[in-house]
C-alpha cells in the first residue's frame, strides 16, 4: 500500500475545500477510477484542508493526484489555490 496526502492553505484554500464539499459527488466519481485506490479522504480544516489517498501502489496514488489535479483545473477555474504540499509514502500499518 502507498498513501499521499496532500495539504492545500493559503490563498483560496477554504474556497476550495467549500466547493468541493458541494461537488463531493463528483470529485467521488471522479477518484473512484483510480485503479487500485483503497481509500480517498479530503478533510476540510478551518483555512484550506488535506486530501489523504491510500491506493495499492505508488502508481495509483500518482494516477491519483492527476486525476484530482486535472478534475481542479477542469472545474474549479474560478478558484486559485496555491499548490499543495505534497507528503507520500509507504503505509505501513492500515487498519480497516
Amino acid at each position: 500500500m502507498y498513501a499521499v496526502i496532500r495539504t492545500y492553505s493559503g490563498r483560496d484554500a477554504k474556497q476550495l475545500f467549500d466547493f468541493l464539499e458541494e461537488k463531493k459527488t463528483d470529485v467521488e466519481a471522479a477518484l473512484r477510477k483510480v485503479v487500485g485506490l483503497a481509500s480517498y479522504t479530503l478533510l476540510p480544516l478551518g483555512d484550506g484542508g488535506i486530501s489523504i489517498t491510500v491506493c495499492t501502489d505508488k502508481a495509483g496514488t500518482d494516477e491519483s493526484m492527476k486525476v484530482a489535479r486535472d478534475w481542479i483545473e477542469k472545474n474549479a477555474t474560478h478558484i486559485h489555490p496555491f499548490p499543495p504540499v505534497i507528503t507520500e509514502g509507504p503505509v505501513i500499518v492500515q487498519i480497516n
